[in-house]
């Protein structure tokens, strides 16, 4: 995707072959910013402090971070030291795993001194399958929205939660890579952009995005959904998700379940994109088996924004002496989504459906 005019992916190798940067996700929107990444434990502060976050960059970081570390240490203590140390950097967002125990795999049967090489390589492959699985989903998913579009014969509203756009993956982006390719194929279209409390992904990243791929968008409290939809202003939804379970639970961003209620109360399309690597095939219910990551009080307590002098600056929001609970993710059942949007094609979120997925 452009960044004003220029194109960008949100992770890449350096020229030289020795590092790779990113976008540095937590100086958006009101500064934009690369950060190279020279060792593995480069690579898990990104991803723990969330300057890479969404489960699809997650994964490919995780992979470059294995890459990284082979190319100072190469042993087998070294691949399972480097491998289990990323696997504990997030624990919700299964693409985390399957990235790293795919590096994993492939690199245990080679001899130490090809490893640097071949993990570079494949890290890359990695980053390049990505991209190509996001713009298949944005390609089924649009089908989606032209085909509401036929129906209404109006501009398409559609609401979104926390950031799935190409912020989250390599390029394109999971819930708004659907978006994207129906914008550019001239379908008219609006987007309801999620606040998403307590980080703010949506009012920061998707409405950043959307806004300089100039997609028409507007910014709400998280709240505002139920109402919006009760009075039709909603024509479908199309979220992104961290982990679905083999018989369609999906474990998004904190808020999710609420938007899918309101959406199944008021008859409105409730859809799930992801690429088929998020789907944990080794869990059934979501509720009581996906851990659900607890982050810091301060993430709730506090707020970041631009100063009138240009500067920007965190404030407390709550009393000091009030405690806060941050859960970062909820379960939505499959009962209430309306269809997986996967890069093979859209299924029902349901065990036997989604068998032709694994």
């Amino acid at each position: 995707m452009k960044i004003n005019g220029t194109p960008y992916r949100t992770i890449w190798p350096t020229a030289d072959n020795q590092a790779v940067e990113i976008i540095d996700q937590t100086k958006l929107p009101h500064i934009f910013t690369t950060l190279r990444l020279d060792t593995m434990r480069d690579a898990e502060r990104a991803i723990k402090d969330m300057q890479v976050r969404g489960a699809p960059l997650i994964g490919v970081t995780g992979a470059y971070g294995v890459a990284l570390s082979m190319k100072h240490h190469a042993s087998d203590a070294a691949l399972k030291a480097s491998c289990d140390m990323l696997l504990k950097a997030r624990p919700t967002a299964v693409n985390l795993r399957w990235g790293v125990e795919r590096m994993r795999a492939f690199l245990s049967p080679l001899p130490e001194s090809e490893r640097a090489a071949a993990a570079w390589q494949e890290a890359a492959r990695i980053a390049d399958e990505d991209v190509k699985i996001n713009a298949s989903i944005g390609q089924y998913g649009s089908e989606l929205i032209s085909a509401m579009h036929e129906k209404n014969n109006d501009t398409v509203n559609i609401l979104t939660h926390c950031n799935a756009g190409w912020l989250a993956t390599v390029d394109w982006g999971t819930a708004l890579a659907p978006i994207y390719k129906a914008f550019d194929a001239g379908i008219p279209l609006h987007v309801w952009v999620d606040e998403t409390r307590p980080r703010n992904q949506g009012a920061s990243l998707t409405a950043w995005e959307l806004g300089q791929h100039g997609v028409p968008h507007t910014v709400i409290a998280d709240n505002t959904g139920g109402h919006l939809m009760q009075h039709g202003m909603v024509d479908m939804a199309i979220v992104g998700c961290d982990r679905v379970t083999a018989r369609g639970d999906v474990c998004n961003k904190i808020g999710t379940y609420l938007k899918a209620l309101a959406a199944h109360d008021n008859g409105v399309p409730f859809y799930v994109a992801l690429p088929t690597p998020t789907i944990d095939w080794t869990l059934q219910d979501g509720v009581k088996e996906i851990p659900i990551e607890e982050r810091a009080a301060e993430e709730v307590t506090h707020i970041s924004g631009l100063c009138e002098d240009g500067q920007v600056r965190t404030v407390r929001l709550t009393p000091e002496n009030s405690r806060a609970a941050n859960y970062g993710f909820d379960v939505t059942p499959a009962r209430l989504v309306t269809g997986l949007i996967t890069e093979r094609g859209v299924v029902a979120a349901e065990a036997g459906a989604m068998r032709v997925l694994n």
